[in-house]
C-alpha cells in the first residue's frame, strides 16, 4: 500500500481532510435535522431554533481568524487533531442536555457557540496544509477534493440522522456523531506531518515537486503577515465581502432547506430526508469539478480566468438557479432546481481557497480565516434572517435575497487580483505559476 501511494502522500493528506470535512459538517447539519425533535422536547419556536444554528456560526465565524493564526504557528496536524477532540466533547455535550433543564434555550446556545469555535479551525488549518504541501497549480483540484467533503457531509447527514433518530431518537445521532469525529481526528495524527519534508513518507521526486511549486516565503523562519496587513488588502476584503455572499447562501441550505421542503414544500419526513440530499450532492460534484477547472484553466490561461473566471461564472449561475428556484410550483422539481444553484456555487469554491493559498504563503491559515470569518458570519445572518424574511414577506423572497447577494459576490470577483502576493515571494521566477 505504501510503494503504491509513493509520491502521492501529499493527496493522501488532502484525502484524509476530505474525510474529516464530511464528519465536520455532519456535526454541524446533524441540528438541522433533529430541529423538529429538538423544538417540541426543549419547547422552541422556529425564530429560537434560528438562534440556535446562528450561535454555531457566530462562534465559528468569530474564531475563524484566530483559528488559523493557530494553524500557522503550530501546523495543521496539531490543530486538526485538537480540534477533532473539540467536536467530540461538544457533540456529545448536546445529546446530555436533559429535556427539563431551565434555561435550555441558554445552554443550548452556549453549546453550539463552543462547537462552532471548535470548527474554526478546520478550514484555515486545511488551507495552511495546502499552502506547505500542494503545489499552486495543484490547489484548485486540492481544495475542491476538500470541499467536495461538505457536500459529501451535508449530504449523507438527512438519510444517516433520520435513520439514527427513527431507530434510537435524536441523541443517540449526536453521540454517532461525536464519535466519527474523534477516530477521524486520531487517523489524521498518525498520518500527518507539518512539512513534507518531515514526513517519513515522502520521497525525493515528490518533495522536489512540491517545492518547485509553492508560492509566498516557505521559509522555517518566516514571520507571520501583520494583521494590519491582512486587512487592509484589498483583494483579502474584495473575496472576504464575496465569501459574505457565498456563506449567506450556503447556509439557506445548510441551516432552513430541510425544513423548508418538509413545512412549506410539504414533503413527508422520508422525502425530504432524500430530496434535501440533493443539493449536497451537487455542492459534492461542483467542488472538485470547479477545482480542476480552475487548475486547467489556469496552467493553459492565467490564474485570473482559472481563479477568478470560475468564481465569477459559479456565483453568478447560483444567482440564476436559487432565483428560479424558489418560483417553480413543484416541491421536487424545485428542490432539484434549488440543488442546481448549490452546485453552481460550489464551482467556485476552490477559487476562494486556492487565491488565500497563493497570496498568503506561510500566512495561509491567518488570511483564510480571515475570509471564511466573512463567509460565516453570511451564515450567521441567513441563519436568523431566513425565517423572518419568510415571516413577513414569504419563502421566496428569502431565496430571492440569497440570489441578490450571489449577483454581487460574483461581480466582486472582477477586481481581484489572483498574482498579488501579499509577502514577497523568494522563489525563482521560472518556479512560479503565473
Amino acid at each position: 500500500m505504501l510503494t503504491f501511494w509513493r509520491g502521492r502522500i501529499r493527496w493522501v493528506l488532502v484525502g484524509w481532510i476530505f474525510v474529516m470535512s464530511a464528519v465536520a459538517y455532519l456535526d454541524r447539519v446533524n441540528i438541522s435535522i433533529a430541529g423538529h425533535y429538538i423544538e417540541e422536547e426543549f419547547h422552541l419556536t422556529h425564530m429560537q431554533l434560528g438562534w440556535i444554528f446562528s450561535a454555531f456560526v457566530v462562534g465559528y465565524a468569530l474564531f475563524q481568524a484566530p483559528g488559523g493564526r493557530l494553524a500557522d504557528r503550530f501546523g495543521a496536524r496539531w490543530v486538526l487533531a485538537g480540534a477533532a477532540l473539540w467536536w467530540g466533547i461538544f457533540t456529545s455535550l448536546t445529546a446530555t442536555i436533559p429535556a427539563g433543564i431551565a434555561g435550555a434555550l441558554l445552554v443550548l446556545l452556549a453549546v453550539r457557540f463552543l462547537l462552532g469555535a471548535g470548527e474554526a479551525v478546520v478550514y484555515p488549518a486545511s488551507n495552511q496544509l495546502v499552502a506547505n504541501w500542494i503545489p499552486t497549480a495543484e490547489r484548485g483540484a486540492a481544495n475542491g477534493l476538500i470541499f467536495a467533503g461538505v457536500g459529501v457531509g451535508a449530504g449523507i447527514t438527512p438519510p444517516i440522522i433520520t435513520y439514527i433518530m427513527l431507530r434510537g431518537g435524536w441523541r443517540l445521532s449526536f453521540w454517532v456523531c461525536a464519535i466519527l469525529g474523534l477516530v477521524a481526528g486520531g487517523i489524521w495524527f498518525v498520518l500527518a506531518r507539518q512539512t513534507p519534508q518531515e514526513h517519513p513518507w515522502v520521497s525525493a521526486l515528490e518533495l522536489d515537486k512540491i517545492r518547485a511549486g509553492l508560492t509566498g516565503d516557505q521559509s522555517r523562519k518566516a514571520e507571520p503577515l501583520p494583521w494590519k496587513r491582512i486587512f487592509t488588502s484589498k483583494d483579502v476584503l474584495i473575496i472576504t465581502y464575496s465569501y459574505f455572499c457565498y456563506g449567506y447562501s450556503a447556509y439557506m441550505f445548510f441551516t432552513w432547506f430541510f425544513i423548508y421542503l418538509s413545512t412549506v414544500r410539504g414533503l413527508n419526513l422520508r422525502e425530504s430526508s432524500y430530496y434535501s440530499m440533493a443539493p449536497f450532492l451537487a455542492m459534492a460534484v461542483g467542488s472538485p469539478l470547479g477545482g480542476v477547472l480552475s487548475d486547467f484553466l489556469t496552467r493553459r490561461r492565467s490564474k485570473r480566468l482559472g481563479r477568478c473566471g470560475i468564481a465569477v461564472f459559479g456565483i453568478g449561475f447560483a444567482a440564476v438557479f436559487i432565483a428560479l428556484g424558489s418560483t417553480v410550483a413543484s416541491p421536487r422539481l424545485a428542490s432539484l432546481v434549488l440543488a442546481g444553484g448549490a452546485g453552481a456555487l460550489y464551482l467556485s469554491q476552490s477559487s476562494f481557497w486556492s487565491v488565500t493559498a497563493d497570496i498568503a504563503g506561510k500566512s495561509a491559515g491567518s488570511v483564510s480565516g480571515v475570509m471564511n470569518m466573512g463567509g460565516q458570519f453570511g451564515g450567521a445572518v441567513t441563519a436568523s434572517l431566513t425565517p423572518l424574511i419568510a415571516t413577513h414577506f414569504g419563502w421566496s423572497v428569502s431565496f430571492l435575497v440569497a440570489a441578490l447577494l450571489c449577483a454581487t459576490g460574483s461581480v466582486a470577483w472582477l477586481f481581484v487580483d489572483p498574482n498579488r502576493e501579499l509577502a514577497p515571494n523568494p522563489l525563482p521566477a521560472h518556479a512560479r505559476d503565473n
